[in-house]
């Protein structure tokens, strides 16, 4: 199963590859109509666009869909059904694929349940009650979105069909679409996971590593920033822009934060993910999507590397995720270090590697644009971080000595794990200049004082210094100090983030549906409701038995009332 996936997977992401090219070379667009029922006048047509956008964006969805069943095959290999979860990421992934290719609202809401559908069921792949509590979070913050896409798909009834593509230009000053373009920015900020939707992302890290790689670094996470590209002329063009910007970029600085206290490997890697769609939303909102597409692309690459070498890790750590037990990887793992740390070079914006060319061109982008002060401060700080987290991860992980216990069996011998990862290592080194090349046909020139042009730079090199110095034992129990204990729990739980989507939302009403039957179901409607009819039963039965025992004459003279009561009613009858 995994071997036919692997290659059906591949040859397809190379044919959409290819055709990307030829679109993007002759700048064409097919919009293709098949009619799936013709019923007198009623005809049920599905609809597909086909563009370079689409059809790159396929092409790498379908190439790391492919490598992580390639790696799973050894990832898995204990798990008895492995057929059934090669099966739950196929679907996901064709889910993926009809959201991708449709410019109808009505079958982008098919792919994107299929994807929560899916992604659920993956979640709780590994059957225990994290897993469980993780699965209904994710499952419950997407529902939102879908309820929000349903909404927009009731307000679309006021055009003539549901191709959106149609009407965005045409009406994109009109007060419905702006309605219907609030709807479809609620449903991309629910799926994309940001404020105040972040808190599933993390938790989402209860599956299996090999979905991590493909769910939530490519796929899943990036539909909503996906969408929003499809959206972006009604972003550009009133207030859905600024409140994006300004959400997306508090997302971006509240996930390097997070990551900069976080101890477990995937979830590192989760919020540095939640970082970099932060990212990707904000330079879309400032009309840019250009842009946001690149950098979506490149990122796909490296992030999906990230997840793989971090699951070949934990493979070899004995299921531990702690990022405390490890160190000195790099002397035991040394294949798998290298990819890990090129992977995470690439994320920081490592000159010449993949994500170098998306950040550098978003953040000179930035710099050149007319945004205030609050927002240029969250981009770059954000960069910092970016870095800060990922030396600190490299701190604790390869270097050092080993924390793990003394008997272990360390091993770079998974011979199908890293073929998968030498796949994706190759395109995390060269993808961001081939993309680059194809997008941005034409160079950008984007002239900058030198300070300016090495500001991103330096930001990057001061944020790698802190990382390593909070890194360092002295530094880092200061600031778990009581000094700091209360913002550093603040900063290290997301800002409350996982409190207040879970407690925060259902510890009132289930207070007070705990009033209301303590008061209303088990307390006055009981005492005078069954309870009450019941007692007072009790009471005359009890009488009247008493009547009857004791007294001989009572008893026959009820009898007598009795029949005289009825031979009165039935002469008035």
């Amino acid at each position: 199963m995994c071997k036919i996936s692997f290659v059906n997977l591949i040859f397809i992401s190379m044919v959409c590859f290819l055709l990307s090219l030829n679109f993007l070379l002759n700048n064409m667009v097919y919009f293709i109509e098949w009619e799936v029922v013709s019923l007198n006048s009623l005809s049920i047509v599905m609809t597909f666009l086909f563009d370079w956008m689409s059809l790159l964006f396929m092409s790498f969805v379908l190439m790391i869909a492919s490598l992580v069943i390639y790696y799973s095959k050894e990832y898995m290999m204990s798990d008895l059904s492995i057929n059934r979860f090669i099966m739950l990421v196929l679907m996901f992934v064709l889910s993926m694929m009809l959201l991708i290719i449709s410019p109808n609202m009505i079958s982008i809401l098919l792919g994107w349940d299929g994807l929560g559908l899916v992604s659920y069921c993956l979640v709780i792949y590994f059957q225990n009650i994290k897993s469980y509590n993780a699965g209904m979070l994710t499952a419950l913050s997407n529902r939102i979105g879908d309820v929000a896409l349903l909404l927009a798909i009731a307000w679309m009834l006021n055009y003539g069909s549901w191709n959106y593509i149609f009407y965005l230009e045409v009406m994109q000053n009109d007060f419905e679409m702006m309605l219907i373009g609030a709807l479809v920015m609620l449903a991309a900020m629910t799926k994309s996971a940001q404020i105040p939707f972040s808190s599933w992302l993390p938790a989402a890290m209860a599956a299996p590593t090999p979905v991590s790689a493909l769910v939530h670094s490519s796929t899943l996470v990036t539909a909503g920033v996906y969408l929003l590209i499809r959206f972006n002329i009604l972003l550009v063009s009133s207030w859905l822009g600024q409140l994006l910007l300004l959400l997306s970029g508090l997302t971006m600085f509240m996930a390097g934060l997070g990551a900069n206290y976080e101890f477990d490997l995937k979830k590192i890697i989760a919020l540095s993910t939640l970082s970099q769609l932060g990212l990707m939303m904000s330079i879309l909102s400032m009309g840019f999507y250009k842009l946001a597409m690149f950098h979506l692309l490149t990122h796909a690459l490296f992030k999906a590397l990230l997840f793989m070498c971090a699951g070949a890790i934990i493979h070899n750590m004995n299921n531990s995720q702690d990022i405390r037990l490890m160190g000195g990887l790099s002397i035991h793992m040394p294949l798998t270090s290298a990819c890990f740390n090129i992977s995470n070079l690439a994320l920081c914006g490592m000159p010449f590697l993949a994500g170098f060319y998306s950040k550098d061109m978003i953040l000179e982008i930035v710099m050149i644009s007319n945004i205030n002060i609050f927002s240029f401060f969250l981009y770059f700080f954000s960069t910092g971080l970016t870095v800060c987290y990922s030396f600190r991860l490299v701190y604790y992980t390869m270097t050092g000595d080993l924390n793990c216990s003394s008997l272990n069996m360390l091993n770079d011998e998974g011979w199908v794990m890293l073929r998968g990862m030498l796949g994706l290592l190759f395109m995390s080194i060269v993808g961001g200049s081939l993309l680059n090349w194809l997008i941005f046909p034409t160079p950008f020139m984007i002239c900058l004082p030198i300070y300016m042009k090495l500001l991103t730079l330096f930001v990057c090199l001061m944020g790698g210094l802190l990382g390593y110095m909070i890194s360092l034992m002295k530094l880092y129990s200061y600031n778990k100090s009581k000094i700091f204990y209360n913002l550093s729990n603040f900063l290290g739980s997301m800002w409350f983030m996982p409190y207040m989507s879970t407690y925060g939302i259902i510890f009132y009403p289930l207070n007070y549906g705990q009033v209301v039957v303590k008061s209303f179901d088990q307390g006055w409607s009981e005492y005078f409701g069954g309870q009450h009819l019941y007692r007072n039963l009790v009471k005359y039965s009890q009488f009247f038995f008493l009547m009857h025992n004791n007294n001989l004459k009572i008893y026959l003279l009820l009898f007598v009332f009795w029949l005289l009561i009825l031979v009165n009613l039935l002469l008035f009858l």
